[in-house]
């Protein structure tokens, strides 16, 4: 069986750690910052976890 491709995409928006997990980067900071809170805008620059329920579409697009 050929060995499988990572999804390039995926690649750039996700990161896997140490214990497993998948980091993603928070959405909304795009653009049109300057209705949102300064409270808001600092959450949103900090990463997040996938859902679990995500885990294993996510998983397949990061096979190495």
């Amino acid at each position: 069986m050929p060995k499988l491709k990572t999804h390039r995409g995926a690649a750039k928006r996700f990161k896997k750690t140490g214990a497993g997990k998948i980091k993603r980067k928070k959405a909304f900071m795009g653009h049109l910052l300057t209705g949102k809170s300064s409270k808001r805008t600092r959450g949103l620059r900090k990463g997040g976890l996938i859902d679990k329920a995500d885990y294993g579409r996510i998983i397949k697009l990061l096979p190495y």
